[in-house]
């Protein structure tokens, strides 16, 4: 008898981003036991390693702690516990890597063909139809797969939207739960894919799902793909924002799928290079902005970030658009205003505000509103100096400083950059205080200084606060 591999795919909600709790509770204890026998095969054992004090208990903790990132304690501590409770695909996640399939298991042809069975109420029939559709063509653009779509009859992946108990023994638990469930390549419900429809499906909105994007992640499992590590991925246990127009599949879930079937034969179609997962342990790491965010610190990346708290031993790596689906990704620069309790966030001549997680009405604006000449087409960093409360913004050889309570440029700026912080004498790449301390970030170096005195303390790498994620 074949086993499958269904994904229940969880919803993404706001709580993922709210502080760690603040204690471990007996039903903390109870859901954790829960959840590594779900998605880490843990299981009660006695004998010799019991009797030497090495509990399952300890050895799945230490292994779900390796897979997400996580210092590795073998203790359920506030972080670990964090990662436990947020949302994500029910497919155990046993394969400690990037990319995993489901033991190589794949379809043995690269004609496949799909059927929709039914439609949500949430969106039209087109629009439903061209969200399953390049959802498909994800996969299709990166390998010889080519999909045929048939309306009747049995079709490789027959896709429906069902409630509750829907005929495969998966029932779905309602609004604010699962989203979708799928099957790995075998016959019968081999491939299949089954959408919740007490949840709220969008075609590009962000206040629902987007169903492309549930979709993609979905046909990765029905294409013969299991979970991936990479934050960044498509196929990472949790369900991720991104912008459908622009999405392109990211670097480890192409290795993962053309392991599967190889690469795509037609060469004359040029697509975008796949976007790769940056790695916080590259000592050559560029990084593209810095912000404190309440209490937080930030640092950007291409469509990542690192998010460390003070009760975090590792930061956590985030999509951008997980956190601020209306925000920029690749951002030049970022600063966070106490004064307003909004964060600040640059791209080219635009400007993003956010209280939250929520962009502030009226934004993006241009940058010019802060009072920069309109010959400025680019901010290259930004920090917010607690002492004279004043912003300064890096852009080439200079910087300028801005008054937030006067709402106006000071006067005697812009000056050169090298003026005020000796031995900088490269491009500013990012720029913040922490405890009194001015980071100024230069490539992949970091440079500590008194913005009160211009003393300049120490030159560290970059990695000095970004501590090393991998293990």
């Amino acid at each position: 008898m074949k086993t499958f591999n269904p994904c229940i795919l969880l919803s993404l909600a706001v709580t993922v981003y709210c502080v760690p709790i603040s204690q471990i509770t007996v039903q903390d204890e109870h859901f954790a036991e829960g959840y590594l026998k779900k998605f880490f095969n843990l299981t009660e054992e006695t004998g010799p390693t019991i009797r030497r004090g090495v509990s399952p208990m300890t050895r799945k903790l230490s292994e779900m702690q390796r897979f997400f990132g996580l210092q590795i304690t073998g203790t359920l501590d506030n972080e670990t516990m964090t990662m436990m409770k947020k949302p994500r695909c029910g497919v155990p996640d046993g394969n400690i890597a990037h990319f995993s399939t489901f033991g190589g298991n794949k379809w043995e042809r690269n004609s496949l063909t799909y059927r929709i069975e039914n439609y949500t109420p949430d969106m039209s029939v087109s629009e439903i139809d061209d969200s399953i559709d390049k959802a498909l063509q994800v996969w299709a653009k990166v390998t010889p797969l080519r999909f045929t779509r048939l309306y009747s009859g049995t079709a490789d992946i027959m896709i429906s939207f069902g409630r509750r108990s829907h005929g495969d023994f998966n029932p779905f638990d309602g609004p604010d739960g699962t989203l979708a469930h799928a099957f790995g390549p075998a016959p019968g419900l081999g491939g299949d894919a089954h959408f919740d429809d007490d949840e709220t499906f969008t075609f590009r909105s962000n206040t629902g799902y987007v169903l492309f994007m549930v979709a993609a992640h979905e046909f990765g499992h029905s294409l013969g793909l299991s979970h991936s590590n990479d934050a960044g991925a498509l196929m990472y246990p949790v369900y991720s924002y991104s912008n459908a127009d622009t999405f392109v599949l990211p670097r480890d879930d192409v290795n993962g799928i053309q392991s599967l079937y190889g690469p795509n034969p037609d060469t004359s179609v040029v697509e975008p290079q796949p976007p790769t997962t940056p790695d916080a342990c590259d000592s050559t790491l560029v990084l593209d902005a810095v912000t404190t965010l309440r209490g937080e610190m930030f640092f950007f990346k291409d469509r990542i970030f690192w998010r460390s708290y003070p009760q975090s031993n590792t930061p956590q790596q985030s999509l951008i658009t997980n956190f601020w689906p209306n925000g920029p990704t690749h951002i030049d620069a970022a600063f966070e205003s106490r004064h307003s309790d909004r964060v600040f966030l640059f791209k080219g001549r635009r400007v993003w505000a956010f209280s939250g997680y929520n962009l502030v009405r009226g934004y993006p604006k241009s940058i010019s509103t802060f009072g920069l000449p309109k010959s400025v087409k680019k901010i290259d960093a930004a920090l917010v100096d607690v002492e004279s409360r004043k912003t300064l913004f890096f852009v080439d050889s200079d910087y300028y400083s801005y008054d937030e309570a006067r709402n106006t440029m000071d006067q005697g700026f812009p000056k050169r950059v090298d003026e005020t912080f000796s031995g900088l004498t490269s491009k500013v790449t990012a720029a913040f205080q922490y405890r009194g301390f001015t980071y100024i970030y230069s490539g992949p170096y970091m440079f500590e200084y008194s913005l009160r005195t211009g003393r300049l303390f120490r030159v560290l790498r970059n990695s000095y606060f970004l501590r090393c994620t991998n293990f």
